[in-house]
């Protein structure tokens, strides 16, 4: 748990402290973010060798790593879920649901983000 009470530096270096312990976390108990990781490497280079443009493959790869900073809250979010009760309740299960669909739809976004790029739709 962080101390309230640090300040300055001392609060900037613990909040990287409990970042890692975030990655690790999810790293450890949750494979869709592995997936999502794997997904990444492999999108990553693919984005600077197809995109024409900076800004084309700064939107490819930002594509991606939309869908993990999703994926790590909705892991967060399922997490806190789990924490407060493991009995199926209808809010509870209505929690987990909506977090899946902001990762659907973050995946999704991905996916015609690069389609639109690659495809070279014209507006």
């Amino acid at each position: 748990m962080a101390n309230q009470n640090e300040k300055g530096l001392k609060r900037l270096i613990n909040a990287c402290y409990f970042s890692a312990a975030g990655f690790k976390a999810v790293w450890t108990h949750e494979e869709a973010f592995r997936q999502e990781v794997l997904l990444f490497a492999v999108t990553t280079p693919l984005a600077i060798w197809l995109g024409q443009s900076p800004i084309e493959k700064l939107l490819l790869i930002g594509s991606i790593v939309l869908v993990l900073l999703v994926e790590l809250l909705n892991s967060a979010i399922e997490a806190v879920v789990d924490r407060v009760g493991l009995e199926r309740h209808e809010l509870s299960g209505r929690a987990k649901d909506i977090g899946s669909s902001a990762v659907m739809l973050s995946l999704v976004w991905a996916a015609v983000t690069w389609a639109y790029i690659l495809l070279g739709v014209k507006s």
